[in-house]
Parts: structure tokens; C-alpha cells; sequence
């Protein structure tokens, strides 16, 4: 079946044998049209189900109250909260949002920067994915015009307005947390090091073992297990060694810390007197697991109301240029059972 054709002013015109500016002066309630002739156009748009094209009047107007949005996965807690926190404050200034996701592909993250560009979006809020080094195609975006704001993990090359937390610390902390529990062997799972964030997340690791005068073993670091299925396999080669660890600090996601608890559970292995997890994110299932996952809540929703505060109080100074800054959210601590080591001593 053919697809019916898009009702436009110039077939309401076309039915009422009047010009198409005369339509489009009627629809928008100007005083240069009479009532009869308004009532009529009205009337006549709404049989032919006239919808009109909001994108291309707003443009007309030098904006498209359109931000676009490109994340690495959508499931993930950060992420959708972050969409969330977003959409919350747009709604209420009839702001709309077209959401991507990269998949961690550096090449379908340039397709979809490149995508929102041709929409002419108002902005465009990113965290980039795990893959690629060249961020030419954000650089794009400020050539065109179009306000970018990096969030979570970011391309420090390219100067823009950031939203971070700081994930130093909260790894800091968290480390902290399992040697005052009495863990010694704390092994890391790593993120793929091209990115900032889970640089600052071994750093903070690093920086916990020396200030309490524990050994860095480097067979108990795993690079690049971020992913349920890779923290499993990481986890099952660290339980295996001669000496294994006695916690493991999942820095790049709860779906790691997941399969470190899986794999622990198959192994007979008892959580948390022989093994702390600790994750990072503070996904929901979190607090469903047994044991329940230590982890690292980002207030990822508050970091999406952030994000679109800035974005219009940056849209209120139009005359002046865009100031690169880096505002920072303080994510916190949330222990739970599986690093609860003292209570079961």
C-alpha cells in the first residue's frame, strides 16, 4: 500500500483557492488575516489532518529546540539516567531529544555526531565510546556552530564543557574501604586505558595500596575486562592462581563486578569472608544480587540535569563565546554486603 502523502499549506490552499502565505500567515493567528478567512483555514487543516512542520518553523526562527544525545550503551545505569535527568529538564521548555548509541564503536559514533550536524541540532550531549583516539568528528561539531557538551568519558583534547565526577577519589575510597575491611590482595579490572576515567579509577586504585603500604602485584591487574562476560574470565584466571586475590575491585562497571560474583558462586567460593566485589556505577540489580554489590553511585540523573542546566544558561548568552569548563559531580560510596567482611569475622 502506497504511503499517504504529507499534507502541506499549499493543498489547503490549493482546496481553498487562496495563497499558500495567506495559509501560513492564518495558522500562525496573524492580524493581517480575518477571523472568517482563520476560521476557515482551521477547519479545512484539521480534514485534511494538516500537521505542521515544528523542526523546520523553529529553524526559521534560528534553532531547532532539538539536543541530540550519543551514549556508548543505552542499557547501562549512567547512561539512561543520564538521558533521563536530561529529558526532565528539556521537557518543560519544549526542548525534543534524539538519542544514539555508539555501541562502543568509534565508527557508528562519528556516523551519528555526523547525523545530528545534518538535523541541525542545538546541541549535542556525548560520551564518547571505548574505541578510537580521533576526535576530529566532535571538533565538527563546534566548526558548525553547534554547542557540545562531553560527559562521563570525554576527549580531553577537544575543549568544551564537561561534566565529570571524580573518579580519582571514588576509587580512592572505595580501595580504602576494602583494606579497612581487612583485604590485603585487591585485584583491579580495568577499563580500556585510552580513556581518562578509568585512568583516574587505577590511579585512585595505585594511590590507596601506597598510602597503606600495599605491594602493586601486577598479575592481579586484568586490562580491559568491562564487560559481564570479560570480568567472568578475568575473575576466573585471577581465582586460579597460586595466590589469589581476596577482593576485586571492578572499576569499569557493575556488569563486571556481576560476573566476578557469578563466577565466585560457581567456584564455592563465599563472598565476602573469602572474596570482596566491588563494583562501579550503581546499577539497580545491585541491590538484588546475593550478596547484595558494594559499588560507586555517579548520581548520573542529577549529572543529566546538570548537563541540560548548563546547556541553557549557555543558550542565554548568545552573544558570548562558550567558555570550556569542567564541572565536576561527587559520586559516593554505597557499601553493601558483598565488602561487609568485619560483620561476618
Amino acid at each position: 500500500m502506497k504511503p499517504k502523502k504529507r499534507t502541506t499549506i499549499y493543498d489547503i490552499a490549493e482546496k481553498l483557492n487562496i495563497t499558500a502565505s495567506s495559509v501560513s500567515r492564518a495558522l500562525n493567528n496573524s492580524s493581517h488575516v480575518n477571523e472568517e478567512t482563520k476560521k476557515l483555514v482551521l477547519k479545512t487543516a484539521a480534514e485534511l489532518n494538516y500537521k505542521r512542520n515544528i523542526l523546520a518553523s523553529n529553524l526559521r526562527k534560528g534553532e531547532s529546540k532539538t539536543i541530540g544525545i550519543v551514549v556508548p550503551r543505552i542499557n547501562q545505569n549512567i547512561f539512561s539516567n543520564v538521558i533521563a535527568g536530561i529529558e526532565e529538564t528539556t521537557y518543560s521548555k519544549d526542548y525534543n531529544l534524539i538519542i544514539c548509541q555508539s555501541n562502543e564503536s568509534h565508527e557508528k559514533e562519528v556516523k551519528s555526531v555526523n547525523a545530528l550536524i545534518n538535523q541541525h541540532v542545538d546541541c549535542i550531549v556525548i560520551s564518547v565510546a571505548a574505541e578510537g583516539s580521533d576526535y576530529s568528528h566532535l571538533q565538527n561539531v563546534i566548526d558548525h556552530g553547534i554547542k557540545l557538551i562531553q560527559f562521563d568519558r570525554v576527549a580531553d583534547e577537544v575543549e568544551t564543557l564537561k561534566v565529570l565526577n571524580d573518579n580519582h577519589q571514588a576509587s580512592l575510597e572505595g580501595i580504602t574501604h576494602l583494606i579497612e575491611q581487612g583485604y590485603k590482595r585487591i585485584a583491579l579490572l580495568e577499563g580500556p586505558q585510552n580513556l581518562d576515567i578509568f585512568r583516574q579509577r587505577k590511579q585512585g586504585y595505585l594511590e590507596a595500596l601506597k598510602l597503606h603500604n600495599l605491594p602493586v602485584i601486577n598479575e592481579l591487574i586484568i586490562e580491559n575486562a568491562w564487560t559481564k562476560e570479560l570480568g567472568a574470565e578475568a575473575t576466573r584466571k585471577l581465582l586460579n592462581l597460586p595466590e589469589p586475590p581476596d577482593a576485586i575491585f571492578a572499576s569499569t562497571s557493575d556488569f563486571s563486578a556481576l560476573g566476578v560474583l557469578e563466577v565466585a558462586t560457581s567456584m564455592g567460593i563465599k563472598v565476602p569472608s573469602e572474596l570482596g566485589i566491588l563494583g562501579y556505577s550503581n546499577e539497580p540489580f545491585t541491590e538484588l544480587t546475593s550478596p547484595s554489590i558494594t559499588t560507586i553511585d555517579q548520581f548520573s540523573h542529577y549529572m543529566g540535569k546538570t548537563i541540560a542546566n548548563l546547556y541553557f544558561q549557555e543558550s542565554e548568552n548568545k552573544e558570548s563565546p562558550v567558555v570550556p569548563r569542567t564541572i565536576s559531580v561527587k559520586p559516593k560510596l554505597i557499601i553493601r554486603a558483598s565488602t561487609s567482611r568485619r560483620s561476618y569475622k
